[in-house]
């Protein structure tokens, strides 16, 4: 078995009155995409956001590195897990990685320094694996 092709990983917090600038405030760094509900998407259609969103992108790697991508977003961001446990509390908080196969019979392992980051932060794990 070998590694994963490509992975892109985003820290997702939403919810229906999340204000990013509320949350750049908390954790201490701005977001890579943001967008408040009800107001225009940035995408230059002409729909508004249902939710408020807060994103923040890590550099997509090649072969994938998980544990190096969780440590560069949560490097960015507080430690103080208080925090984490207010933002969990209000809203909708999570890793989305996107992974990406060059051959079949690929896969991962995550450290367990990435998993406790996660755990003790309230950061829900969400994988979608694409095929070759």
């Amino acid at each position: 078995m070998g590694p994963v092709g490509r992975s892109k990983v985003s820290l997702r917090i939403f919810g229906v009155d999340l204000n990013p600038d509320e949350i750049t405030d908390l954790l201490g760094y701005p977001p890579t995409r943001a967008q408040t509900k009800g107001l225009p998407l940035k995408t230059g259609s002409a729909f508004e956001a249902k939710t408020g969103g807060w994103r923040l992108m890590a550099a997509e790697s090649s072969p994938e590195d998980l544990d190096g991508q969780i440590a560069e977003l949560l490097g960015k961001l507080t430690r103080d897990l208080t925090v984490w446990e207010q933002i969990g509390k209000r809203f909708q908080v999570d890793l989305f990685c996107g992974l990406f196969m060059s051959n079949d019979n690929q896969g991962l392992s995550l450290s367990p320094t990435s998993l406790e980051a996660l755990s003790s932060r309230g950061i829900e794990l969400s994988l979608d694996i694409y095929a070759p």
